[in-house]
């Protein structure tokens, strides 16, 4: 009913075709926040969780959205890379000194978040967020880029300041689209801040409606010169952590959809970045029942996970795996309790022959739940139900 309320302003300015289209797709996303809604009380219903569960789905959480938030921007660290890296501090394996920072500067922002959350409900300001990508991007650095002709031109980054330079994307499309450019960006993000605290307070929007709207607006501004998807992911997860929301995860296999549904979102706003940083939650509709299908099935993944209790379902990045053969769990288990394990144990306890197990194994580590590190031991990227 809240899409429907805002119809009225944009039906005086288009056709009834547009009409039509509008009211399909908002009883669509009625229906979509509906079955959210409904995951939403049964993941409350599970509420406290074991110790152990709760354990599991914090240390998932923090590799998860770590590696697919920093990939989505282009980080060529691995899954396993990740967890070794922020959960046990070990740099492995081959990989830019900048995509390692970047995942540990991400870690620190995302509990720079958690904490502000925890605090209380303070109003949002332009300085956290200010302060939150200075945290992401450490320090000031500089671009090189070759030009046609031989030339090479330079610019700074600047951490945690607004840019200087106009910023755009080329889409996929091939068209150059134009963010709000540097003299607009102050008082847009003053706009953008103080409607969410507003709309916060007046009850308007469901959480996950203001989070959405909220990334939405945030990313028609691109108020800095870089990390603006990293700092738009970080806030979804802000503003639905401050409403007692679980964080979710926009994992890096839905790219392609995350950035087409923004895209979609786009052509039925228009290209001017004032009107994309004061869009509707109607005018936002494509992208809103993306959102809420990550957000949906984000829930459904802990819920899921929350009640599995036998040792033999195992989970990787948000997901459960589908084994074709019984021996792959226990082949799992055997190294997650001895890192030491040798091929011929293995084949003793999965009951099959050594030939079986290596070939399992090369599947395992192509699919990078597992990783034989040089000292001959195993670690477990996957993560088992208990």
């Amino acid at each position: 009913m809240k899409l429907i309320c805002n119809f009225a302003a944009e039906i005086r300015q288009k056709g009834s075709l547009w009409i039509l289209l509008s009211v399909i797709l908002t009883l669509l996303n009625n229906n979509s926040m509906e079955k959210v809604g409904s995951l939403y009380e049964q993941w409350m219903a599970l509420q406290p969780l074991d110790e152990r569960k709760e354990y599991l789905l914090s240390q998932r959480f923090t590799i998860d959205y770590n590696y697919n938030s920093n990939h989505i921007e282009g980080n060529t660290l691995t899954y396993g890379q990740t967890e070794l890296l922020l959960l046990f501090g070990k740099v492995s394996g081959e990989g830019k000194l900048k995509d390692f920072a970047d995942m540990k500067a991400s870690q620190v922002g995302l509990k720079m978040m958690m904490e502000e959350v925890a605090s209380g409900k303070m109003p949002l300001t332009q300085n956290f967020i200010r302060q939150l990508h200075k945290t992401l991007l450490r320090e000031d650095y500089t671009v090189y880029r070759n030009l046609p002709g031989g030339i090479q031109t330079s610019f700074v980054i600047h951490a945690g300041q607004y840019k200087t330079r106009p910023n755009s994307v080329i889409t996929r499309y091939g068209d150059r689209f134009d963010y709000a450019s540097p003299e607009e960006t102050p008082a847009l993000m003053a706009d953008l801040v103080d409607w969410y605290n507003e709309a916060e307070q007046s009850g308007k929007y469901s959480p996950v409606e203001l989070a959405a709207l909220f990334h939405y607006r945030y990313i028609r501004i691109h108020p800095f010169e870089d990390g603006n998807g990293r700092i738009a992911r970080l806030m979804v997860n802000y503003i639905l952590a401050r409403h007692g929301w679980p964080m979710i995860v926009v994992r890096n296999r839905r790219k392609n959809e995350y950035l087409e549904a923004l895209h979609q979102s786009d052509l039925e706003i228009g290209a001017t970045p004032y009107k994309g940083a004061h869009a509707s939650l109607v005018g936002i509709r494509h992208f809103l029942k993306h959102f809420m299908s990550i957000v949906a099935t984000e829930l459904k993944y802990k819920i899921d996970f929350a009640k599995e209790q036998s040792p033999d379902v195992w989970w990787y990045d948000g997901e459960r795996i589908n084994f074709r053969s019984e021996s792959t769990a226990k082949l799992l288990m055997a190294m997650e309790l001895d890192a030491e394990i040798t091929i011929e144990q293995l084949s003793e306890q999965a009951g099959i022959n050594t030939a079986a197990v290596k070939k399992q194994l090369r599947q395992m580590t192509k699919k990078g739940y597992i990783q034989r590190r040089e000292n001959g031991d195993w670690h477990v990227f996957a993560t088992s139900s208990v």
